[in-house]
């Protein structure tokens, strides 16, 4: 099972980033208690670990609605980010945010989609997807 939590990180010295995500407010959290970010870990490794019958690609789509459906675009795309590292196509991502559409109506859709465009403006997927 992968250790690569938002806490294990933070607990490395010179770590890169606390989040996953690249979410700055954990940088500032981990400053300010280290002691709960540390406990945060085991809850995180649970929900995006791997080593799980949900591949972590899948785990991320269901993330990604839920943010979609709260309107978090800067979520909706650091998750679509490690889904994409973890194999997702941009035709599944794409499927995935017009699934959560339904239960979550035009605007789940749209802040979906525009988090999608934007990546692949970005050129975050290559010519094979």
């Amino acid at each position: 099972m992968s250790r690569r939590g938002p806490a294990r990180r933070a607990a490395k010295p010179g770590a890169k980033a606390v989040s996953l995500y690249g979410y700055p407010f954990w940088e500032w959290v981990a400053r300010e208690d280290p002691e709960y970010v540390r406990a945060r870990q085991p809850l995180s490794e649970l929900s995006i670990g791997e080593g799980k019958e949900l591949s972590v690609k899948h785990r991320e789509m269901v993330i990604i609605g839920i943010l979609a459906f709260r309107g978090r675009q800067d979520g909706v795309i650091a998750h679509m980010r490690r889904a994409i590292e973890h194999g997702a196509t941009k035709r599944e991502l794409l499927e995935a945010v017009q699934s959560a559409a339904v239960p979550g109506g035009g605007p789940t859709f749209s802040t979906g989609a525009q988090a999608l465009m934007k990546l692949d403006q970005e050129g975050a997927f290559d010519k094979r997807r």
